[in-house]
């Protein structure tokens, strides 16, 4: 079954008084825990793709739907992990991953079994009351996707994440990434300019990588 599907999706954005045609007729499914990466040079279209499925963004032509519902903002159904990684700098890591919690009303007994749990899953214990300025970028970036999954989304939507990494590290979250597929597996969708990103995952169930060609050809927009 499609959990994420864009139905002739197009999106123009208005530059200088011109249109500017960012996407043109996008049709793909992304099926229920299925892992489907979009890999394209930056300015492609693909971080677009991303915020609409997310409800951030809204497409001027066709339709998204998540789940069978047509996509008009954001929800508790989808999570998303940021390039930037996107803390709170004044927040614990306990009191990060805590924020979605309390915004959907979760007890607080539910609250703590729920951030114990995915402490343990991201291998952050000891680190709880640490801010994110104490941590490396791979342990910011591990907090920032507990704090996704903590939240229980059907859909996963991943936004560069490891576009901030050094090459070492970039490595391990890929590792980490692979592992949380096979334990907790959800609906991701995978955005990414480096396409190491996908290329060196190990196969496993339910991944499955487009390799979108969206090149811009020129600075009017259009796409081949």
């Amino acid at each position: 079954m499609a959990i994420i599907r864009f139905d002739g999706v197009q999106r123009t954005f208005s530059q200088g008084g011109k249109d500017f045609v960012a996407l043109k007729d996008i049709d793909f499914e992304v099926r229920d825990r299925e892992f489907v990466a979009i890999v394209g040079p930056s300015g492609c279209g693909k971080t677009t793709c991303m915020r609409m499925a997310a409800g951030l963004e809204h497409p001027t032509g066709g339709h998204v739907y998540v789940d069978r519902d047509e996509v008009k903002k954001p929800g508790p159904d989808r999570a998303v992990v940021f390039q930037a990684f996107a803390l709170f700098p004044w927040k614990t890591v306990w009191d990060n991953i805590e924020f979605g919690l309390v915004s959907l009303g979760i007890d607080a007994a539910e609250r703590k079994r729920r951030i114990e749990q995915h402490i343990e899953l991201m291998g952050l214990g000891g680190y709880e009351q640490a801010y994110p300025h104490q941590l490396s970028g791979g342990m910011q970036q591990r907090v920032a996707i507990a704090r996704a999954y903590v939240l229980d989304p059907k859909v996963l939507l991943m936004d560069e994440p490891f576009g901030a990494l050094d090459a070492q590290t970039r490595v391990v979250m890929q590792e980490e990434l692979v592992r949380l597929a096979r334990t907790h597996p959800r609906t991701v969708l995978f955005i990414t300019h480096a396409i190491e990103d996908v290329m060196d995952l190990p196969s496993f169930v339910h991944l499955r990588t487009h390799v979108w060609k969206l090149l811009r050809e020129q600075q009017a927009g259009e796409l081949h």
